[in-house]
């Protein structure tokens, strides 16, 4: 595409102009081609424009290659904890270990899992994240786990009537960031697979983080849900 714009051909009524490598802002200052042509070069600006900017976005990101290379630097930075209640399945706790190490979480506490701690399912499905299995934190309550916690988000899909502002994964992301880095502590709570959050559970919460999804199917996976916000805390983190 940048060869073909290096050498630019304008149409007119059946005239072919061709000057190789002369970009299309220096052809409309030589002009001399009418209405039509002009207009063929400004489209042709505003597509240079385009690439350019694609160009900038693209340099700025930095691929960051696959699998897990234990010669990089784990990333260790305050961050907000992931709190898990009742969670039914070993296999959704392990995916959602591997969804907290791929974006920069990296404390977990469990309340009351439902196949007892430690699972060996979890951490078949961690897929490398034992780390984080191995420092996760067992509660009997989740009045216990976030008790050392200043600012608490509840992660819902089901409207649970409380007078609380309801935030976008996103907005949840800006916000943890502010208070993280003036030091505060952070949880965000994610329900059981079947039913959620109940409605005291949520009371418990400063914000409620819900995500725009299908509402004729809004039920997210466990570990789904908790890849979404993870992938938004590390965009600010």
């Amino acid at each position: 595409m940048h060869r073909r714009l290096e050498r630019i051909i304008l149409k007119d009524r059946g005239r072919c102009v061709v000057r190789p490598r002369m970009d299309a802002q220096n052809q409309l200052r030589h002009g001399g081609w009418g209405k039509i042509g002009n207009r063929r070069i400004i489209a042709t600006l505003r597509l240079q424009r385009l690439v350019h900017h694609d160009l900038i976005l693209s340099s700025a990101l930095t691929m960051p290659g696959a699998g897990t290379d234990k010669t990089k630097r784990w990333i260790k930075t305050p961050a907000p904890i992931v709190v898990l209640v009742e969670p039914q399945l070993g296999e959704n706790i392990g995916a959602a270990a591997r969804a907290m190490a791929n974006f920069g979480l990296s404390r977990l506490r469990l309340v009351k899992p439902l196949q007892g701690w430690p699972n060996e399912k979890a951490r078949v499905m961690a897929a490398g994240a034992d780390r984080i299995l191995d420092s996760a934190v067992l509660y009997d309550s989740l009045n216990d786990a976030i008790g050392d916690c200043s600012f608490v988000l509840a992660t819902t899909a089901r409207n649970h009537d409380q007078a609380k502002p309801v935030v976008s994964a996103e907005a949840a992301a800006s916000e943890m960031a502010a208070r993280v880095a003036a030091g505060e502590s952070i949880a965000i709570i994610f329900g059981r697979e079947r039913i959620g959050l109940e409605n005291h559970e949520v009371a418990l919460a400063d914000r409620i983080v819900t995500l725009p999804v299908n509402p004729a199917f809004a039920s997210l996976n466990l570990a789904q849900a908790v890849v979404v916000v993870a992938y938004e805390w590390f965009k600010r983190a």
